[in-house]
């Protein structure tokens, strides 16, 4: 446990130096999100007029969706790093080595909470730019920051723990795209809640991104609901608690099966 934490940070490094070396990756994955906030914007600003959004700006609400859509699909292909490990043999080197499990899990959720909060942070500086006014501020962007971040454990921590089991590119694309996708759709990210059909509303509910979208987008309202914040919060970092846990747990079953 004494070992933990200087782990962490040094594995941490490891990936953030890789960021650093080539940050393609990162500004790439913010293409498509970049389209979704200004065509998307443009394209359907004419639905606020619709039962559930309100007055307001279409920009507005979809700013906090693409936010955590964004954070969905990239945390999804976090395990993509382990399975390039695994590859070239540097998952074996390290898992004979004196590092902890929870130190080598607990650096790639770091790292995926790391980008995380500079894509988000882009996407707003653009949705500002595009003419975006968000009446929560700064405390609003930070209790947005704090929710992408949580979904990015969870998400980013199931990823790994997959990868682990399954070690090939192609079954994870395949797992990330069939989860993501749905996950993304069944919540309120690009369509108001009360807009949805009930049985999606109902599946909402239960949905970690929707927690996401709805405490952001409530952060950075005029008039923010503060237990339902907190409420979705909580759940959010229970769910990345949970899935990191679980994943670390693949180790096991990783080192069995080589």
């Amino acid at each position: 446990m004494t070992t933990l934490v200087p782990h962490t940070v040094h594995l941490t490094g490891r990936h953030v130096r890789g960021f650093l070396r080539q940050p393609a990756f990162v500004i790439v994955t913010l293409v498509q999100p970049l389209i979704w906030l200004l065509l998307f914007g443009q394209l359907f600003r004419a639905v606020v007029a619709l039962p559930g959004f309100g007055a307001g700006s279409y920009l507005e609400f979809l700013a906090p969706g693409v936010v955590i859509m964004t954070v969905l699909f990239s945390s999804g292909w976090s395990g993509m790093a382990f399975i390039e490990d695994m590859d070239r043999g540097v998952m074996d080197r390290m898992l004979s080595s004196p590092a902890s499990r929870g130190a080598m899990m607990g650096s790639s959720v770091a790292y995926t909470g790391f980008t995380t909060v500079i894509q988000s942070l882009v996407i707003v500086v653009v949705a500002v730019a595009s003419g975006a006014r968000f009446a929560g501020g700064v405390v609003g962007v930070l209790v947005m920051l704090v929710a992408a971040v949580l979904l990015a454990a969870a998400f980013g921590s199931l990823s790994n723990g997959v990868a682990l089991l399954v070690r090939r590119r192609e079954a994870l694309i395949g797992f990330s795209t069939m989860l993501t996708l749905p996950l993304s759709f069944l919540s309120s990210a690009i369509i108001a809640r009360e807009a949805m059909p009930g049985w999606i509303q109902a599946v909402a509910t239960w949905n970690p991104v929707d927690w996401a979208v709805t405490a952001s987008r409530s952060a950075l309202s005029a008039d923010p609901d503060p237990a339902g914040i907190g409420w979705r919060l909580l759940g959010l970092a229970v769910v990345a608690l949970a899935l990191s846990a679980l994943a670390t747990r693949a180790f096991r079953a990783y080192q069995r099966s080589v």
